[in-house]
């Protein structure tokens, strides 16, 4: 399938949250590198950690190293600890335009949802932190799936919820595992540039079109 920007028809949003909606890079990376210092484990940099964003948080540390599936569960917990401790009220905050094209796209009865690789109660609270809840019907965390991006499953699962079919759903992700997971589902797809993936691995991983900031979305749907 070639990549099109023909966005005609669309009636369902799948967006993803880090990086996308929520500029959260700071405080995962920040917690990834003092996870691998209280584990004793190599230290890795900041930009090798923000390219694991996207995916399950075991299979982010296990990305960054060799390690066994033991010591990546042993990263999650203590990711999780730290976590809670700096995620604070106001820590993330969306992403310049993202309320807006969001209440917009609500005034026009677009069905929006969310999928990501971080677990359901903490997606729920961000949500709920920027006062989004009453925009999004349905959200995807990596608890609530068997298979987890780049997997289709958290967008097929959507579209039962929703009663949608591939060519009404449009997926918006800042990653290459985005991407990938919404043309394993068979939908289109919308890479944002300002979050953690490039244009170039966005472009590469079959994205139907870029944008560079949220508002753009507008002009597509």
């Amino acid at each position: 399938m070639q990549p099109t920007n023909n966005t005609t028809g669309i009636k369902l949003i799948i967006f993803d949250f880090d990086g996308t909606l929520g500029d959260s890079r700071k405080l995962i990376t920040d917690t990834m590198l003092l996870t691998l210092r209280q584990m004793g484990l190599e230290e890795r940099t900041r930009e090798e950690c923000a390219r694991t964003i996207g995916l399950p948080l075991e299979k982010c540390f296990s990305t960054l190293m060799p390690m066994s599936n033991e010591q990546a569960r042993q990263c999650a917990e203590v990711y999780g600890e730290i976590f809670h401790e700096k995620n604070v009220p106001g820590a993330v905050k969306p992403f310049p335009g993202v309320v807006e094209t969001v209440r917009s796209l609500q005034r026009k009865g677009m069905e929006m949802a969310i999928a990501s690789s971080r677990r359901h109660r903490s997606l729920q609270q961000f949500v709920m932190d920027m006062k989004l809840e009453d925009c999004f019907s349905c959200l995807i965390g990596a608890d609530d799936v068997t298979r987890a991006k780049p997997d289709a499953e958290p967008v097929t699962t959507l579209l039962a919820h929703f009663g949608r079919s591939a060519n009404e759903t449009l997926v918006v992700g800042d990653t290459d595992y985005d991407i990938l997971m919404g043309r394993n589902a068979g939908v289109r797809t919308c890479g944002v540039t300002y979050g953690n993936g490039t244009a170039t691995e966005l472009t590469e991983a079959g994205a139907d079109f870029l944008i560079h900031s949220m508002s753009e979305l507008l002009l597509h749907v």
